[in-house]
């Protein structure tokens, strides 16, 4: 082994990448940018305001508990309302007037130990955490200080789906989005900069091919790729196929196995609308890289906000208020929520919710698509 040229290769590599100042920029800037970022949402995150609605099923023996318990949730900032039965009580989550519901039973004070039922939303497994958490709290709390000798048994209901210990089950509809989202993007920046690198570009720019048709056809071909790697990523998400066991081979399955309330078509025009949209951010984020190292360095930039703020890790209700506002111009947003409706409620495309997330999805890819063409030039191969 030589060590001269050890380090004539280590002063190449150093000296390559000081001449890149925007690899250099990203990476020193993007891992402060991001690390500051967490920091700032576990650190000045806002506690939704928590709407209660009780239902008292008990009567006159439950009318002390109702007391209390609103005095004690109103102390707490939250508001409080009354339903008459937990119909009505669903409703009132339904409409977006109320975000939890406390059902007291009717043999609540009989001496029996009771079984209080919370009800929410279910489309946002972890906002709900946080609601649970603090009205379990609050509930046993006020029961033991009333002097119950015996503290109730509380359980939980959603409106949409149900409740499951399936981790892979509650974070499915994000982690779905976010991955194909993400893959697609690696997929067409690195395809279309190669494309531009290559020769292949500045050839097609001098045809009378115009600049609309070439975006539209790499468009259309990045898109075909990436829909076929949403279809196999979604049999893999919701199929299951057990392999029986073989001698001395365990049995196994294939798939995730992950359940959908809703149709499964519906939720892969959902991936796809976002896949698309994310072949024209490939494309229009390409046109300012020069090397495939600087379309991987976006992803701190452009992917990983998604990643954060848009209801993957953390509930969109519990960002801080300063960081809402940019979670409406997020693609992967609209995604997250549209799949959940598909996944948890059960939604169709009469749905005014998923309506909105595939009709902002669809304008996005098309916005990406546009200013692609604007940004496009030529340039010497």
């Amino acid at each position: 082994m030589s060590l001269r040229r050890v380090v004539a290769l280590f002063r190449r590599v150093v000296l390559e990448i000081r001449r890149d100042r925007p690899s250099l920029a990203l990476l020193f800037v993007a891992p402060i940018l991001i690390t500051g970022l967490v920091a700032f949402i576990l650190r000045e995150g806002q506690t939704p305001t928590v709407q209660v609605a009780i239902v008292n099923e008990a009567g006159p023996p439950g009318a002390p508990l109702v007391a209390i318990l609103t005095r004690s949730l109103e102390e707490q900032g939250a508001s409080v309302s009354s339903a008459v039965n937990e119909p009505s009580a669903r409703q009132m989550i339904s409409a977006g007037t109320a975000t939890i519901a406390i059902v007291l039973p009717a043999n609540l004070g009989t001496g029996a130990g009771p079984t209080i039922t919370l009800v929410t939303n279910g489309l946002d497994p972890s906002s709900d955490a946080g609601q649970l958490g603090f009205l379990q709290k609050m509930v046993l709390g006020v029961i033991a200080s009333a002097g119950g000798t015996h503290l109730p048994t509380i359980v939980h209901a959603t409106l949409y789906g149900s409740p499951t210990v399936d981790p892979v089950a509650t974070f499915a509809p994000a982690i779905l989005g976010f991955f194909a989202y993400f893959f697609v993007y690696i997929l067409t920046g690195v395809s279309f900069l190669r494309e531009r690198t290559g020769g292949t570009l500045e050839r097609l720019m001098a045809t009378p091919v115009a600049r609309g048709e070439i975006v539209l056809g790499y468009t259309l071909g990045f898109g075909l790729f990436a829909t076929i790697q949403v279809g196999v990523l979604m049999l893999w998400a919701l199929g299951a196929l057990h392999v029986p066991a073989i001698g001395p081979l365990a049995g196994f399955t294939i798939g995730l196995g992950i359940t959908v309330a809703g149709s499964p078509l519906i939720a892969f025009l959902v991936v796809v609308l976002l896949a698309v949209g994310a072949v024209s951010l490939g494309i229009f984020l390409s046109t300012f890289a020069r090397t495939e190292l600087q379309i991987i360095q976006f992803i701190p930039i452009v992917l990983a906000p998604q990643f954060l703020l848009s209801g993957v890790l953390f509930p969109v209700s519990g960002l801080p208020a300063v960081l809402q506002p940019l979670v409406h111009v997020m693609p992967l947003a609209y995604a997250v929520d549209g799949l959940r409706q598909v996944f948890v409620r059960g939604a169709d495309l009469g749905v005014g919710a998923l309506q909105a997330d595939v009709a902002i999805l669809a304008l996005i890819a098309v916005f990406f698509g546009g200013i692609a063409t604007l940004t496009i030039r030529r340039e010497v191969a």
